[in-house]
């Protein structure tokens, strides 16, 4: 996360060789998290991050690469007002519907909509949110070491695809409907078997796809 001004001019330039060395091997798309972005854009770690993304963007916009920003931090309607901010489109999103079910409570078939001008990328998850509770809690946990006791259980679960809370029926439609035809990235993180439950993802989005 770009959110320590102090970290911010290293984690820049390391950011941009990655973006080169992704050039390099004929991929124009980096993923990434940046931080929880707040929702006052007179924060002070909202204008730092700010500062970060922008010089990343007119980077990327050079190379005609993306930095996605994987949603779920903070609602589509706050990361929109962020990227617009920049006035690039260097700097995109890596969408992933069940981090927004599972942490924001947003959902992701109109997150679609909004975000839709910044979709580069996806990620085929799902969840269920099981008790509500700050982003930034959630997100200092993977990025700083965290809370020791925090129990991620008790807030959210990641489920496999068809069963938890994204409607994939509405999310692939929207993903059409505003014109997206890049990849589904089945990304499953837990489970006793996630190799078989990858294999099951597939099959469930090959005949979601073939329906429509």
């Amino acid at each position: 996360g770009f959110i320590h001004p102090e970290k911010n001019p290293q984690l820049i330039e390391k950011s941009k060789r990655i973006l080169e060395l992704a050039k390099d091997l004929e991929c124009d798309i980096v993923t990434t998290h940046i931080g929880v972005v707040p929702r006052d854009p007179n924060h002070d770690r909202y204008k730092i991050m700010q500062e970060a993304c922008y010089a990343l963007s007119r980077f990327a916009d050079d190379m005609h690469s993306h930095f996605a920003v994987e949603t779920g931090p903070e609602v589509a309607s706050v990361l929109k007002g962020f990227l617009d901010s920049l006035s690039s489109h260097g700097v995109a999103v890596n969408f992933d519907p069940a981090n927004l079910v599972m942490v924001t409570g947003d959902d992701p078939v109109a997150a679609v909509r909004v975000l839709a001008p910044y979709i580069v990328h996806t990620h085929a998850k799902d969840g269920v949110m099981l008790k509500k509770t700050d982003p930034q809690v959630i997100y200092d946990f993977f990025a700083e070491g965290g809370i020791g006791d925090l129990r991620l259980e008790e807030y959210f679960l990641e489920t496999p695809l068809g069963k938890g809370w994204v409607d994939f029926d509405a999310y692939l439609k929207a993903l059409r409907e505003i014109g997206y035809n890049g990849y589904l990235v089945v990304e499953r993180e837990v489970g006793s078997d996630p190799a078989e439950d990858i294999r099951v993802a597939v099959e469930f989005l090959q005949g979601k796809i073939e329906k429509m």
